[in-house]
């Protein structure tokens, strides 16, 4: 069932590799070309050290046979699509899974191995699989977003009893899941400067910006039901004169409930390396999140990202902005300016847009040179490998005791 692709790359066969070097296989719910975000920081990165599989959700087509098409990306990763026809019923479409993700490992036996979960729901397909090691990097609480399937809770419960290290993607992420493991880490939303930066070069404005007036407020990222729309909309009315960007496919909810002013533009998906010089030709950036079940334990990328742009941003009051980015408990100002309404947002811009932008810079790279993917990632396979070499030791004492226990029997 499995098909690679012409001039694609699937995992080496053992017989090719000098070395017995660990397969990273992940399971996602994301795509890796939809946005550039925390699985692809972490894995490009781990695919430095380990062979990465990105096994992502399965394609369903009209009389599709079912298959698995590889591609290796220019990072190294090896991503898998399971292909699907259309309208297969559920436990059927569950045992192609199976079988695809059986065959794509049957060439990797006796290999150590890493299975890493950024969604519940992939148990259905890979429960019988006994990696040397299970990690969970809970990124989102998927089970609060729209449309979640029915079993998420029973099956992240599931992960959580088999994993033997729990990730998360932010502080509030953190404090739901640490009485539910005994072995979580709290690893928020990180940055890379560099990438960013780029934006305060005064490289060229891409043409879609052109001509377009001052201020500009941008906003970039997926917009689904963890944005507010009516305040996108509000706050343009406020400010006709300004002009709010916003770039980001468009999923989940109806494009037509979103604002259409003359001074909102909807540019939508625009790939990673682009973002940079979008961010440079905007004057300061917004987070205009909803406050429902969906946000509550987010912990956006994008707030290091403005500001590793020196963009000023203001965003409403998500928990792990508030606490990470936002004004202090003493009443000192934070990185990030917090707003609940269109009332809000425009004064805390008009302060934003209006002050000496060289202080606040200073404290913002004081704060970003603290963090960095390449930091995480790193803390995050130290964890693994103290992991791994525990579950070898433990291996080995089991191998020993079983020889111990048939000499002792005459075999």
């Amino acid at each position: 069932m499995t098909d690679v692709l012409p001039g694609s790359a699937a995992p080496r066969s053992a017989a090719a590799r000098p070395t017995p070097s660990t397969l990273l296989l992940c399971l996602s719910h994301l795509r890796w070309n939809f946005v550039f975000q925390r699985p692809q920081h972490l894995l490009t990165r781990a695919a430095q050290t380990y062979d990465v599989v990105f096994l992502e959700e399965p394609l369903y087509q009209p009389g599709a046979t079912p298959r698995l098409d590889l591609h290796r990306t220019p990072e190294g990763v090896t991503v898998a699509v399971p292909l699907l026809p259309e309208g297969i019923p559920a436990a059927a479409a569950i045992a192609a899974q199976r079988s695809m993700l059986n065959d794509l490992l049957a060439p990797e036996a006796g290999r150590p191995m890493i299975a890493w979960y950024y969604t519940p729901m992939a148990l259905e397909f890979s429960a019988h699989l006994r990696p040397d090691i299970t990690v969970y990097d809970c990124m989102d609480e998927l089970s609060a977003f729209r449309g979640a399937p029915p079993r998420m809770l029973e099956l992240e419960q599931a992960l959580l009893n088999r994993a033997d290290l729990v990730f998360t993607g932010g502080r509030s992420l953190y404090e739901a899941k640490r009485n539910r493991h005994a072995r979580v880490s709290c690893f928020p939303s990180s940055i890379d400067t560099a990438h960013f930066a780029a934006a305060r070069n005064g490289a060229a404005e891409p043409a879609d910006m052109a001509g377009l007036a001052r201020p500009r407020i941008g906003f970039f990222g997926v917009v689904d039901e963890r944005m507010n729309p009516a305040l996108v909309g509000e706050l343009a009315a406020l400010r006709p004169d300004w002009t709010f960007v916003m770039i980001g496919p468009v999923v989940k909810i109806d494009p037509t409930e979103l604002p259409h002013l003359p001074n909102i533009q909807w540019v939508g998906g625009r790939d990673y390396k682009q973002l940079p010089a979008y961010l440079g030709a905007w004057d300061a950036g917004f987070m205009p999140f909803a406050q429902n079940e969906s946000t509550r334990f987010i912990s956006p990328t994008k707030t290091p990202e403005f500001l590793a742009a020196g963009l000023p941003v203001v965003s409403t009051p998500i928990t792990d902005v508030v606490r990470d980015w936002g004004p202090k408990p003493d009443g000192s100002a934070g990185l990030v300016e917090i707003a609940e309404d269109a009332e809000g947002f425009a004064r805390a811009l008009d302060m934003m847009l209006a002050r000496p932008r060289a202080p606040w810079l200073k404290q913002v790279d004081r704060r970003l040179a603290q963090i960095s993917w390449d930091r995480t990632w790193s803390e995050m396979r130290g964890l693994m490998e103290t992991a791994l070499r525990a579950t070898t030791r433990t291996a080995r004492t089991r191998a020993a005791a079983e020889m111990v226990k048939r000499a002792a029997a005459g075999d």
